[in-house]
């Protein structure tokens, strides 16, 4: 019990961080962001190998990017951008937990997650709302830099949690 809340709680804070990231990044274009709280999902689902977690990260991260986002009606569907984004990371890392190491999952996952998430966010979006520019246009423009920072942002959190949970002498 002690380490679910000691853990629980670690997640909160990645989470919190994620989102205050997301808050200060630069805008790419049309005022879209990359979404670093979504690098910190991912990162979430490596260091934890459980499906409650990676649910409630999902769900949390959604909400939080569906209260701060800049796209016009882009609440709902971040929250299922965020949800589904990542279940299917957590079930496509399955078969790979124990056979890469956490540094390449981090940097394979992260990239495919976000084109993933950025595809998953676009349809629905322009289902539910509408797109402002074609999907081709905004794909181009907003998903595919956003992968390469989100990729390249990845392995420098990863690497700068891992020192400070080494640290402070706390495994997960």
């Amino acid at each position: 019990m002690k380490s679910n809340f000691k853990r629980n709680i670690i997640n909160s804070l990645l989470l919190a961080i994620g989102f205050i990231l997301h808050q200060i990044a630069p805008p790419i274009f049309f005022g879209m962001k990359p979404d670093l709280s979504l690098t910190m999902v991912f990162i979430i689902i490596i260091l934890n190998e459980d499906y409650k977690t990676t649910l409630m990260a999902g769900i949390v991260a959604g909400i939080l990017a569906a209260l701060t986002t800049s796209f016009p009606g882009g609440q709902p569907a971040n929250v299922i951008d965020k949800l589904i984004t990542s279940n299917v990371i957590y079930l496509v890392l399955l078969p790979f937990r124990n056979k890469l190491n956490n540094q390449i999952k981090v940097i394979i996952f992260t990239s495919i997650g976000t084109i993933l998430s950025g595809t998953i966010f676009l349809t629905s979006a322009s289902i539910l709302v509408g797109l402002p520019q074609s999907f081709s246009a905004l794909f181009l423009a907003v998903v595919l830099p956003a992968a390469v920072v989100n990729t390249i942002a990845a392995p420098v959190l990863f690497n700068a949690i891992q020192l400070s949970l080494k640290h402070a002498k706390v495994n997960l």
